[in-house]
């Protein structure tokens, strides 16, 4: 499967659609990165949240010195984050920070990401948590601080390229329904925004607040991205969405609080790859959603899945992941963009040791260039979990911080990863603070 031959426009998620039709012909490791299941992989990666053990207080000591920065924010490539986190640190009235982060299945599970967040927020604000799919697309989707359920969908993430339209909302997934479909969750927010699809002939979809009917919204209209937002006096705890009338196609809700603070957006694909961003989302609807939720930061975090494709990485992992961001600096051309570097993977050798895929730091390099390149800020995960042969020592520790398939980290695991990644976000900040400072003083 290394040669893989990536011609003809095929992306790495239509192999993971045919993967998934040939289910029984599939090896279970290559099968574990498009539809990861427990029978298959025994311990899952959507362990819940409250079974993780602490996380150490400061960054593994297997970190390793070396000539490259863990974390590159030169040149200013993150000053506008840190302008937006800055405001918002300073408690100014209504600063929020929006961060969207684009992952894999880790990043469905919420894993780093769920901790990212609660720490962000812990020291900058809740302004609330973001943006929720309308039901889980897989088994184990989960945000922490929110229960999201759904019932009635057909649902179509970019990542199995079955909606050839293109067009799957922010968070990569389309949800079309009709009387039966619905969607709850739970939270304490008092602003909601739909968003949805509007097209020729689409139906109504009615919103409730703690059993109370807020409003609706008639999606028929020209073919576009459609927002509409819903605001309570109060916190809601229990929010429903329903399909009222006819049938309607819609991708997720926001759920925010009144700033400041940060609101995190974990955007997690199951066998995501960085040619969902390149290739699988209509470029013009994907960039009406993207100024309409107006990050100050989006961080790309993907290589794990590319790694079985050695020829890929070396022939044409690099001119994907440009054009990703390429399309993101068209659509957001203020926004900083953080290239975030996939975790250390492992597989058995012919002794039966495990070790380190051999195309995962050729990837976190390739990715480190290009972000240097491109003016985007860059973190390297591989390394900041500890390098080459993590993913062994992480099998090996008790309790284990990796589940079997030697890709997903248990809660405790991704909260390592977790810790240091504000760390050094909030070190650049401090940075950025400082340079501000001391330019005004030369003045």
């Amino acid at each position: 499967m290394r040669d893989y031959p990536f011609q003809t426009g095929l992306t790495i998620a239509l192999l993971g659609a045919a993967l998934a039709a040939a289910r029984m012909l599939t090896p279970a490791p290559l099968l574990s990165l498009v539809e990861f299941t427990p029978e298959r992989t025994p311990l899952t990666p959507a362990a819940p949240r409250v079974a993780a053990a602490p996380a150490p207080a400061r960054a593994p000591a297997s970190i390793k010195a070396t000539a490259e920065p863990l974390f590159d924010d030169s040149a200013g490539a993150l000053d506008h984050f840190y302008g937006a986190l800055s405001r918002t640190e300073a408690r100014e009235a209504g600063a929020v920070t929006r961060i969207v982060h684009y992952g894999d299945s880790p990043t469905t599970a919420d894993l780093i990401t769920g901790d990212v967040r609660s720490m962000l927020q812990a020291r900058y604000g809740d302004a609330g948590h973001g943006f929720i799919l309308a039901a889980k697309p897989w088994a184990w989707y989960q945000h922490s601080g929110a229960e999201v359920e759904g019932k009635g969908w057909q649902i179509n993430p970019a990542s199995h390229f079955v909606a050839r339209d293109g067009l799957f909302g922010l968070g990569g997934v389309s949800f079309a329904g009709a009387g039966a479909s619905r969607m709850r969750f739970t939270g304490g927010y008092t602003r909601v925004e739909l968003w949805y699809l509007r097209q020729p002939g689409g139906g109504t979809v009615g919103v409730s607040a703690d059993g109370v009917e807020v409003g609706s919204v008639d999606t028929a209209g020209e073919k576009q991205a459609g927002f509409a937002a819903f605001e309570t006096r109060e916190p809601a705890h229990l929010l429903e969405l329903s399909v009222t009338l006819g049938s309607a196609r819609i991708f997720g809700v926001t759920a925010e609080r009144a700033g400041p603070g940060v609101v995190y957006d974990s955007l997690g694909l199951n066998g995501a790859s960085v040619t969902v961003l390149s290739r699988m989302f209509n470029q013009q609807h994907w960039a009406a959603e993207l100024e309409h939720r107006n990050p100050d930061l989006v961080i790309v975090n993907y290589g794990t899945n590319e790694a079985d494709f050695a020829e890929f990485v070396e022939k044409g992992y690099e001119k994907e992941l440009r054009e990703a961001i390429r399309r993101l600096r068209a659509a957001l051309p203020e926004a900083s963009i953080l290239v975030m570097s996939p975790m250390d993977r492992g597989r058995r050798s012919g002794s039966g040791e495990i070790e380190t895929m051999a195309t995962i730091p050729e990837i976190v390099a390739i990715q480190r260039r290009v972000a240097r390149e491109t003016g985007c800020g860059f973190f390297d995960t591989f390394r900041a979990m500890g390098g080459d042969g993590t993913m062994a020592r992480w099998y090996a520790a008790q309790p284990r911080l990796v589940s079997a398939d030697f890709i997903h980290p248990y809660p405790a695991g991704g909260k390592q990863i977790a810790v240091v990644f504000t760390r050094e976000l909030a070190g650049g900040l401090n940075r950025y603070k400082l340079r501000l400072t001391t330019s005004s003083a030369v003045r």
